[in-house]
């Protein structure tokens, strides 16, 4: 999930850009619009007239190409009236009737930039919160990655804590085990000694029970049927020894 909005970020980021470019575009072709066809109301004659609205008519089809990459379909459709009235222009017969199409051009061009304007201006708004409900969820969405995380590590300690519990009372559970049997051979060869008339007694060494808490369960195991066997032998050499 947090992957997911991670990349509509990404994507509503890059693709508000890259609409923000055409739209920077679209408007600079139609300034260079509104400025020609003011040149071509502005003129005296109609050479210069169609002159400057052939100009005028190439920023309006450029504008047009970069308004619908834009996205601002009200200007796109201005645009384009706009540019239908200055391609009459260069089979108007009269000056009067080419500057009725350059003057209403000219007018539609106003209008445009002005339309372009607001709707980058709001579409910019728009944009600019739901990039701000996005980054406001990732961030919710990361912050709720790391709670995760820090569980994580705090189950997996509890886990191992329990685990190490659980071996220690399995140790203890096998050391009082050994060690009573131990002790019951013990004390049953030195009483078969003592019957026998021997005053020997077999005994043996032991380790702490914090050191053999620190040994493996396998190895405990080995370690008092080393001494069981070590009491055994013990004993059995006393009664050769009578």
């Amino acid at each position: 999930m947090k992957s997911t909005y991670a990349f509509l970020f990404s994507f509503f980021t890059f693709s508000f850009l890259f609409a923000q470019n055409f739209c920077t575009d679209a408007d600079s072709n139609l300034i260079y619009a509104y400025s020609n066809v003011k040149d071509a109301y502005e003129s005296n004659n109609l050479d210069h007239l169609k002159y400057y609205s052939e100009k005028s008519l190439k920023s309006f089809e450029q504008a047009k190409i970069n308004l619908k990459k834009c996205g601002c379909e009200t200007a796109y459709e201005m645009a384009y009236d706009g540019a239908e009235l200055l391609a009459k222009v260069e089979n108007a017969e009269t000056f009067e009737d080419g500057r009725f199409f350059v003057k209403r051009a000219r007018e539609i061009a106003q209008r445009t930039i002005t339309t372009l304007n607001e709707f980058t201006a709001t579409d910019g708004a728009n944009k600019a919160d739901e990039l701000n409900v996005l980054q406001i969820e990732k961030e919710r969405l990361e912050q709720q990655q790391l709670a995760l995380k820090q569980k994580e590590k705090e189950l997996t300690k509890k886990l191992a804590e329990q685990k190490l519990k659980a071996n220690t009372l399995e140790k203890e559970k096998l050391i009082e085990k050994y060690e009573d049997a131990l002790s019951l051979n013990i004390e049953t060869y030195n009483e078969l000694l003592k019957r026998c008339g021997s005053k020997s007694t077999v005994t043996v060494s032991n380790k702490s029970k914090d050191e053999l808490l620190n040994e493996e369960i396998e190895d405990i195991k080995a370690y008092f049927i080393e001494n069981i066997n070590k009491v055994t032998h013990s004993y059995l050499a006393e009664l050769n020894d009578m």
